[in-house]
């Protein structure tokens, strides 16, 4: 794979306007569970990582850690296939528990939907979605987002978690592909 900056057609959100609204979203989350011990944040992998590890420092209250790997896209495909599966489960009994999804992006809504129904199932206290980023536009299935990091066009992006064939997630800001560049490579 080559530079990154080769593909970077602009820099959607740099590092301290993601870190300060990060800041934000863990100053609300702490309030919404203030008093509970309860609190769980499933990460769905791998593009959600690095968000959650600047999420759980800025969050105050007890929690928990777990995470879930779903696969809805093929490698090196940008669209979802409509085909979403769990490839790893989570470790942790989540009934009773206050449970919260991080999510790097909800673009169509097909891949979190299939998520929250199947979590559902296991009898949490609460389940919200708390996602970096939302592709509003894109949307086909109607999810609720209780966290929102911030709505964005339908540009393919990358970095901060979220990869460009399966490279780039340690950038630390969002970027777009210039998908031009990327083809003729």
């Amino acid at each position: 794979m080559q530079d990154y900056r080769e593909f970077l057609a602009e820099t959607l959100i740099d590092e301290h306007t993601l870190q300060r609204r990060i800041a934000e979203i863990g100053e609300e989350i702490s309030r919404d569970y203030a008093g509970t011990d309860n609190l769980l944040l499933i990460c769905i992998l791998r593009g959600g990582m690095v968000f959650l590890v600047d999420l759980m420092r800025r969050i105050t209250v007890p929690h928990q850690v777990d995470f879930m790997a779903i696969s809805s896209y093929g490698a090196g495909t940008r669209e979802s296939e409509g085909n979403v599966r769990v490839t790893l489960d989570l470790q942790t009994n989540i009934r009773d528990k206050d449970v919260l999804l991080v999510e790097d992006i909800i673009d169509s809504g097909h891949t979190i939907s299939h998520v929250l129904e199947l979590l559902s199932t296991r009898q949490p206290h609460s389940l919200k979605v708390c996602s970096l980023l939302d592709k509003a536009e894109r949307r086909e299935v109607v999810v609720p987002i209780h966290y929102r990091g911030f709505e964005i066009p339908n540009k393919f992006v990358f970095g901060y978690g979220l990869d460009l064939d399966e490279y780039y997630r340690n950038l630390p800001f969002i970027g777009v592909v210039d998908l031009e560049k990327l083809e003729t490579k």
